[in-house]
């Protein structure tokens, strides 16, 4: 899919730049900060995972992008005055339309659709963090680290307190691949869910960034090509 192999590249290029220092740089302080979200998205079976997901449940997120987008063409139809929004006469009147009913059967494609391809995410998340304390304590030990603050929680650190990068590394070493088809019966835990969520919000803003990026870019084309007058 291409949305999450370009929204995997800008968060690995947001992750490099953030953490400017060597691997080996030692922590100042003894105090540190990790982002666990950025630690799973950096590791080579997470990246490999989700462009493995993205071929192997195409037919899914092919679908769930044409069930989007017929819903979003019945609700234009709902939309008599097209102010693109459904005020109180317009919801009276789709409350039996056959558009209507369309768009419930739809959301219910979409809610399945997604939810197999989110648990394939999840799943691929889930045996990552199993290796991810061991890891982290593993570059706690080397580093002689006291203590771990949550980014968020801090105004400023010198950039050598984050120790996300170091993590990935040795998250790389001990989960080289996983597995992206469920096991029978698998229900995900809550850490799992809530760490995936983490990594929707990084991708999303990372592809936003690249958004913003292009529309900078087009506007700066006409002006580049423009000619000279004469």
């Amino acid at each position: 899919m291409k949305f999450f192999a370009k929204s995997l590249a800008i968060a690995g290029l947001t992750l490099s730049a953030a953490v400017a220092v060597p691997a080996t740089a030692q922590v100042q302080g003894n105090v540190a900060t990790v982002d666990t979200a950025r630690v799973v998205i950096g590791t080579t079976a997470f990246q490999t995972a989700y462009q493995q997901i993205s071929t192997t449940y195409q037919s899914q997120i092919d679908t769930r992008r044409a069930r989007n987008q017929e819903r979003q063409t019945l609700l234009q139809q709902l939309d008599t005055n097209n102010d693109n929004q459904l005020d109180e006469a317009e919801q009276a009147a789709a409350a039996n339309a056959t558009q209507t009913t369309r768009i419930q059967a739809i959301d219910q494609e979409i809610q399945t659709l997604t939810a197999q391809i989110d648990g394939a995410r999840v799943y691929a998340v889930e045996q990552i963090l199993m290796q991810y304390s061991a890891s982290l304590q593993e570059v706690v030990q080397a580093q002689s680290i006291q203590m771990i603050v949550s980014p968020d929680a801090i105004i400023y650190a010198p950039p050598q307190a984050d120790i996300s990068q170091q993590v990935t590394t040795a998250l790389n070493a001990k989960v080289p691949s996983v597995t992206i088809v469920p096991a029978q019966g698998w229900q995900p835990n809550r850490n799992s869910v809530a760490v995936f969520q983490q990594i929707q919000q990084v991708l999303l803003q990372a592809q936003a960034i690249q958004q913003a990026q292009a529309a900078q870019q087009q506007q700066q084309q006409p002006a580049a090509q423009a000619p000279e007058g004469r």
